[in-house]
């Protein structure tokens, strides 16, 4: 079973472009996890399980249709399996940062089955989009 990710930490990548991933969240992501490019201008972690469910949907996804082909490259181009180093710390490639325009301050967040990693600066600019949710909540037919 996936790991259920939920919290947000404020950290910093350093110079060398790696980021420590907070403690809270090491567990869950275990010894093997994915970094890739997320929605949104941000980054996603996934587990090894998740990563290998996104990778069976990708592999489903029909050869001769070029959106399809787009997708399996937005996801599988700039995937990075990363090592956790002895201060908890992952290396991002420059890629990878550059999609999501991250240049120091990095909000890590929760959010179910992944995390995301986003530009401090972006993801303040999202948590403006938040005073709307009750009306996307609706729309999408979520109720609780």
């Amino acid at each position: 079973m996936c790991a259920s990710f939920k919290g947000e930490f404020s950290h910093a990548i350093d110079a060398k472009g790696r980021l420590i991933i907070p403690a809270k969240f090491r567990e869950g992501l275990g010894d093997h996890f994915v970094v890739t490019k997320g929605f949104d201008g941000c980054l996603y972690v996934f587990d090894q399980e998740g990563w290998n469910a996104l990778e069976q949907k990708l592999a489903a996804l029909p050869l001769n249709n070029k959106d399809a082909r787009l997708i399996k490259r937005f996801f599988l181009a700039g995937a990075t399996d990363p090592e956790l180093d002895k201060q908890g710390r992952i290396l991002i490639p420059s890629p990878l940062l550059q999609h999501a325009g991250i240049t120091k301050d990095v909000t890590v967040v929760g959010v179910g089955d992944k995390l995301e990693i986003w530009s401090s600066d972006r993801w303040s600019s999202n948590e403006e989009s938040m005073e709307k949710i009750d009306d996307l909540a609706s729309d999408l037919g979520f109720e609780f």
